[in-house]
């Protein structure tokens, strides 16, 4: 679940805190741990104040300290019910929809340095809560903090080195913009060289990715007690424009040189969820193994359909094997993963896709006035997975 910053702070600043939204969350918390049910609260799902959009968004780095002073009353408020703190939902989405391509909210399109900010925005913004937390919070609450980042499975699309070199570089924009400054230091490689390299053909006069200062390196590293991963998809990669080539409208595209496409053979209903359960595993085995083995948590997983019927199949099918395949990561590739989350309980409003799309194992109606909500299959089979612990019909004890 999520805190809305709006309801806590409504003008984003911590001189005007809103008792009604404290109390509203303690109520929510307290009913939680009166039924034994641990709460994963999310600081920044998306929602933000107006007066902070109104002063440029995740472009302006005083977001950063906004963001710090709002943490800190959330866990000043609610740290002795919340033990799992995640500090920004899915930057990727955040900053390629909203502030590059301008798809989502806010709608800011700037494709040669709207990503890069605010992803230098956000990464500050994270590391401050976390260090916040770490000095004030963690003695007593004794609770963690991460961060989660989204991300599908980069497959080369052939054995060709650039294919390779293509899926590596589509993994490094992708997840390892975020996740590089927090668990290894600094941007990947290939995006500073990438950004730099095609910033001076394009005459600018330094690169178009904020460098960080050896203070922000050291500020941001290790600010992650464990990874959050929410993946949906795979795709397969092969190499597009050369960073050399096409050089015009700056872009963070043709930064990256890459082109990405899927099998029609793998199961779908909507453009962006596949099917693939051999590119979970190997997302799980890839970020293991490139971020110092942390423990990893996967925040986010599910199936997307247009009907939300009852009769969902498809569904059931999907998260039976990516979890499957989660447990192959687990015992065969000896991957640390501890959690899984299905999104989603409800059907719910699905950002630009709005209510045409539907991941919920609970039916909602939104027809009618009392949102009656109806368990799918899905629902049923996933409650006897909980209670089982088993995929199969039977489990050899």
């Amino acid at each position: 679940m999520s805190i809305s910053w709006s309801r806590i702070l409504p003008n984003a600043t911590a001189n005007n805190v809103n008792a009604k939204g404290i109390e509203y969350y303690l109520k929510i918390f307290k009913a939680l741990k009166e039924n034994n049910i641990e709460p994963m609260v999310t600081l920044y799902h998306w929602d933000l104040p107006l007066t902070l959009h109104e002063i440029g968004g995740w472009y302006n780095p005083l977001l950063a300290d906004y963001f710090a002073e709002y943490s800190r009353i959330c866990f000043q408020y609610f740290g002795e019910y919340v033990k799992t703190w995640i500090t920004i939902n899915e930057p990727q989405s955040t900053c390629l929809g909203g502030y590059a391509e301008g798809s989502k909210a806010p709608g800011y399109h700037h494709m040669g340095e709207g990503l890069y900010q605010c992803a230098f925005v956000h990464l500050l913004a994270h590391a401050k809560a976390y260090h916040i937390y770490d000095a004030e919070f963690r003695p007593k609450q004794q609770g963690r903090v991460s961060i989660v980042i989204d991300s599908g499975w980069a497959e080369p699309a052939s054995d060709n080195e650039s294919d390779i070199l293509a899926a590596q570089t589509e993994r490094e924009f992708v997840l390892g913009i975020y996740a590089n400054p927090i668990y290894l230091g600094n941007w990947p490689q290939v995006v500073i060289n990438n950004v730099a390299q095609r910033s001076t053909l394009e005459g600018f006069p330094k690169s178009r990715l904020p460098e960080l200062t050896q203070q922000e390196i050291d500020f941001i590293n290790g600010t992650s007690d464990f990874f959050c991963l929410n993946t949906y998809s795979t795709n397969y990669i092969t190499i597009g424009n050369s960073v050399n080539e096409s050089i015009g409208e700056p872009n963070y595209y043709l930064d990256k040189g890459t082109t990405a496409y899927s099998d029609p053979a793998w199961p779908s209903e909507v453009q962006w969820v596949h099917m693939v359960p051999w590119g979970f595993r190997k997302l799980l085995k890839y970020v293991y193994e490139q971020f110092s083995h942390p423990e990893i948590v996967v925040t986010e997983n599910g199936w997307a359909d247009l009907t939300g019927q009852l009769n969902d199949s498809n569904r059931t099918r999907y998260i039976s094997e990516y979890l499957s395949a989660l447990l192959d990561a687990y015992y065969k590739d000896g991957v640390n993963v501890t959690g899984y989350t299905v999104w989603s309980l409800l059907d719910n409003f699905e950002w630009t896709n709005g209510y045409t799309q539907k991941l919920g194992i609970i039916q909602v109606d939104f027809d009618s006035e009392n949102r009656t909500r109806t368990p799918k299959d899905s629902y049923k089979w996933y409650q006897n997975v909980i209670r089982t612990r088993c995929l199969v019909d039977e489990c050899i004890e």
